[in-house]
């Protein structure tokens, strides 16, 4: 049985990613940017971030921070957003969620130029990722495909089943084991008869936010379990984060397994950082990036 390291896996992707932005800059004299955009004070978002600009830099890539106060109103948001559009020294942006009551995530977001969509969010990219065109994908889904992809040869022909239906993770998720040639199923939580459906996967996603939700004996002998839940709960006193996967119990039957931490939550920033250099070089014509 393997444990799938997400953290080493992402630092690879990382090192990748800076390499690929030191052969944008030695050629073209270009520095990609990122701008991400943070309203209000709330502690978690400012933490993401924060990291989200140290990982950028690290990259070689220059990192822009827009900070508006938590009564910003939805025209303020808008207006830089279309601001950053403009801007062509920004290759990608970002407006980290959840925005305040007041103001309408949708909106916002599908006023970001898609071509610039590094979270893969807008409507457009949506859209393309449904017809099978190119375009930005979302940065957890993709990174959940690598993963997989990391301990197996080859995914055509292989029954997959995601566990979660949400438009970040759940259906882009979907989409890309489909485009790898799987045959999906999406199940949810009020799937009749969960646990069978679950045991015919050869590849299983658990993206539904409930902690240990999928068990064990749920797990195919041998299958690939992709555990995307991050929950926070206390246990024996302590604050930990788990999966929406019974780890211990699953790990007995699966043949790779991620982990939580530690698996697929290191792969989401390395995935943006990814995205932010393909919207780079596609926006000046500068050709695939091999990352």
């Amino acid at each position: 049985m393997t444990i799938i390291d997400g953290k080493a896996f992402a630092l690879k992707l990382r090192e990748k990613i800076a390499g690929a932005v030191r052969d944008i800059k030695s050629s073209c004299n270009i520095q990609p940017a990122l701008a991400v955009v943070l309203v209000g004070e709330d502690p978690a978002s400012q933490v993401y971030v924060r990291n989200k600009g140290i990982a950028t830099e690290k990259a070689g890539m220059r990192s822009i921070e827009h900070k508006l106060a938590a009564d910003a109103s939805e025209d303020d948001v808008v207006s830089l957003v279309k601001k950053l559009n403009a801007d062509e020294e920004v290759d990608g942006i970002l407006v980290q969620l959840p925005l305040p009551d007041h103001i309408s995530s949708e909106r916002v977001i599908n006023e970001i130029h898609p071509d610039k969509d590094v979270d893969g969010l807008t409507e457009a990219n949506a859209g393309r990722l449904i017809l099978g065109k190119t375009g930005l994908v979302p940065c957890t889904p993709q990174g959940s495909v690598m993963l997989a992809k990391s301990v197996r040869d080859n995914l055509s022909g292989l029954n997959a089943v995601v566990v979660g239906r949400s438009i970040l993770v759940g259906k882009p998720l979907a989409m890309l084991l489909l485009a790898e040639n799987c045959t999906v199923t999406m199940a949810h939580s009020r799937t009749k008869n969960l646990d069978e459906v679950c045991r015919e996967a050869d590849i299983l996603c658990a993206a539904v936010g409930r902690p240990r939700m999928v068990e064990g004996r749920w797990v195919k002998e041998g299958a690939t379990v992709i555990d995307v839940g991050i929950n926070r709960i206390e246990e024996d006193g302590k604050t930990r984060l788990i999966g929406d996967v019974d780890f211990d119990s699953a790990k007995e039957r699966a043949g790779a397994i991620t982990p939580v931490p530690g698996g697929v939550g290191p792969m989401t920033i390395a995935c943006l950082l990814r995205n932010t250099v393909i919207a780079a070089a596609r926006r000046r014509g500068l050709g695939a990036v091999e990352v």
